[in-house]
């Protein structure tokens, strides 16, 4: 795996062509499960994929699943949910960092960019929100991290590329005015 700073992975996306950009993975890592979304084609609008069970034990298989998303669903890279934290070391920031390097061991993902991006809160709205609904810890927690995914990779989006798009439609919207008058 290849980790990429935030400007650099959304400059590659900017300088693919619209048929070679492909979808991004949002991740939310955590110690029992791995909470997955997806872009659309256009990286514009993230959805929830599923939750992989994560074991030290699985991360082989983890892999296998990796390559198999990448694959099925033309993926060009991963977002990746970090806790950051000025003032100390997040125990869950090095659970990530942890997981990362595991994946990268296996081999199966070598060329595959990720970077990280601040997943802050992103667990605990999802939470607040399904909390009114009384669903089973089980089934609620398998939600939570899906729901934390989509949050980390819509953010993302939204930050990164779609802020691109706002202001590329403003100076459209300016050019146009500017010639008409």
């Amino acid at each position: 795996m290849q980790y990429v700073k935030c400007v650099n992975f959304f400059q590659d996306l900017l300088k693919a062509k619209a048929l070679e950009r492909g979808r991004l993975l949002g991740l939310d890592v955590g110690d029992k499960y791995v909470g997955l979304a997806v872009s659309d084609l256009d990286n514009k609008i993230a959805t929830p994929l599923s939750v992989l069970i994560r074991k030290k034990t699985n991360i082989d298989l983890m892999a296998s699943d990796f390559q198999i998303l990448i694959s099925e669903l033309s993926l060009v890279g991963f977002i990746v949910g970090y806790p950051f934290d000025r003032r100390q070391r997040a125990p869950d920031a090095v659970q990530v960092k942890l997981f990362i390097d595991d994946l990268s061991k296996t081999g199966k993902l070598d060329g595959v960019k990720y970077t990280f991006w601040n997943e802050c809160f992103t667990s605990k709205n999802a939470d607040l929100l399904l909390k009114p609904l009384n669903l089973h810890p089980i089934v609620s927690k398998t939600i939570v991290d899906k729901f934390a995914a989509i949050q980390i990779l819509q953010i993302f989006i939204f930050l990164v590329i779609g802020t691109r798009q706002t202001y590329l439609d403003y100076g459209k919207k300016n050019v146009k005015l500017e010639t008409a008058g």
